[in-house]
Order: structure tokens, then sequence, then C-alpha cells
């Protein structure tokens, strides 16, 4: 079975408030919750003293805090990642307790390892469980966390930054469909990321990593490589985009950046493929129709 589409939002609002409250008066979610009471207060307090639609800098206070969000855009849960050093500690919390048993924390997890490894550059991620909650045990060892300490009340697993890229290079899909890349854009790709500021790049990075590579020459002619063009069914409006560098973006002329949104999310992908992606203010549903124009095959391969 796949695991459900989860993305992780850093823009916490008035409503994500008060909803958190919600979760965090159920004694099933906050059981095993060390510093539940100390979020509860900080939040009410925020929610009355704090007259903003926009909360995002209050939850921010100390570490990075994300709203989990489903494929309807439902808020699910929250993850908070606190870096110390090379080390970035992990919170997850799934806040609806019919949500339970249905794989979210396990894609809350895998975005999470994406912002700590792309994003805050972590060499170690860390998530210490109580030890009698046995579904969030069983979920971070089914990512790969490994134990690391342990003490009758608390089991500390962690994650390495090499672990993980070992685990995406070998199984690059994931809940999502393989994607492709030549030898020649990937190359061409990382020199980019390297140039540009990570927060900007992270995504595409990870897209990078765990795209299977392939010569120029022997890619199929209906998968999206650089400077491709295509049409694409977004939501439930079709449009015809090319897939460029960020110097030859043009939004008037549908080229699209490779780090733009849609241009990293569609970077590898063929013909007849569908998936889910978080663009900045919603999650869109994504269908590459068809590739019109690919540099391979047609012999440009000095584009």
């Amino acid at each position: 079975m796949n695991k459900p589409f989860i993305s992780l939002c850093p823009e916490i609002t008035r409503a994500n408030a008060l909803t958190l409250m919600d979760w965090l008066e159920d004694e099933c979610v906050t059981r095993h919750l060390s510093d539940s009471r100390h979020v509860s207060r900080f939040i009410e307090q925020v929610i009355g003293r704090v007259q903003l639609p926009i909360l995002t800098h209050l939850f921010n206070q100390g570490g990075r805090f994300f709203m989990a969000y489903d494929r309807h855009d439902v808020p699910v849960g929250f993850v908070r990642l606190v870096k110390t050093g090379r080390d970035c500690e992990m919170v997850l919390v799934i806040g609806n307790r019919d949500n339970w048993g249905r794989k979210l924390g396990a894609s809350a997890i895998g975005e999470a390892m994406k912002l700590a490894f792309f994003d805050m550059r972590a060499e170690k991620l860390i998530a210490k469980i109580h030890a009698d909650n046995a579904r969030s045990l069983k979920a971070f060892q089914n990512c790969g966390f490994l134990l690391e300490s342990q003490t009758p009340a608390l089991k500390s697993l962690a994650m390495t930054s090499e672990s993980y890229l070992r685990r995406l290079r070998e199984n690059p899909a994931g809940h999502r469909a393989d994607i492709y890349i030549t030898e020649i854009d990937k190359a061409r790709l990382r020199s980019l990321v390297e140039c540009e500021p990570p927060p900007a790049v992270f995504e595409l990075e990870h897209e990078i990593e765990r795209a299977i590579v392939v010569d120029p020459r022997r890619v199929a002619r209906d998968v999206v490589t650089m400077n491709s063009r295509a049409l694409l069914q977004l939501d439930d409006e079709e449009v015809e985009v090319a897939l460029v560098y960020p110097q030859d973006a043009d939004g008037s002329d549908g080229k699209l950046s490779v780090c733009s949104s849609i241009g990293t999310a569609i970077l590898g992908y063929k013909e007849g493929d569908t998936f889910d992606w978080r663009i900045p203010d919603r999650t869109c549903h994504i269908r590459i129709g068809k590739v019109l124009y690919q540099p391979e095959a047609a012999g440009d391969f000095h584009l």
C-alpha cells in the first residue's frame, strides 16, 4: 500500500492554533508528548494576547514548526524540528485519533527528513519517543531510524544524513513514481544547486538525489528532461510549459524555471504520470499529459 500524501507548511495561522489546542485537549494524543502542557499554555497565551492572523514567527521560537496537511489541504498534525549543532531533533504529532493507522505519520516523517537533511543541513535526525508509544516507534523504525540509546521511559532513535541518502538512492520512488534524469542534466542541476541558497532549492536537490540517472541517448522520449516542452493538467487547468534553467524563465511564454514549484515537480516524470505536489498556497494535482518536445529525442544534445 502506498503511503498517503503529506505536505509540511511553515505558515501557522490563528485557525491552525485553535486546531492545535483541540488536538492537545485529547489525552490520547498528549499521553506520550512530554511537553504537551507547556505547548497548550503557550498556544492559549498566543491566541489570547496576539490578535494576528499569522502566528508563524511565534511558533518558530527555538525551532521550526510545520503544520502537516493531507492531499485535501486538511491539517492532520504538526512537526517541530529543533537543530542543535549538527543534530536535529524531531517532534511529530498526528492530531486526530481518527487518522491513526492511515500511515500519515510515516509520510510526515519522510517530509521532515527532507527538510532536516536538505534544508537545515543536519548530519543526524533524532526522535525521542516514549517507550510505550509502540505506534510511533514502529513508524520511525519503518522509515529507517535505528535505536541509539534508551532508558526505561524513553527511546532515542536516529537517522544520519549518510543513511538517508543511501536509502533515498536505493528506493528512489518511495510513495511516488520513479523519475529519470540524464547524466548531463544532473551535472548541470547539481552546479545550479550549489550556487543557490538551500531554502530555495532543497526540493530540487531532493528530486535530483532520488532520480534514476540515464544516458542522454537512451532516455525515454516521453520523459520531461531539461528544456522539454510538455502539456500538463494542473488540477482542472490544461497548460503548456517548457522546463528551463532559471536564467531562461519567462512566465509570459510558459517557460518555467526548474527552481519553481511546478518546475521542480515535473522534472523527470513521464507521460501519464499523476501526482500531488505542494505549491505555496495549496496542494496541486499534476498530470503529465504529453511531452511535445524533448531535446534528447530531437537530437539537440547541446541544449
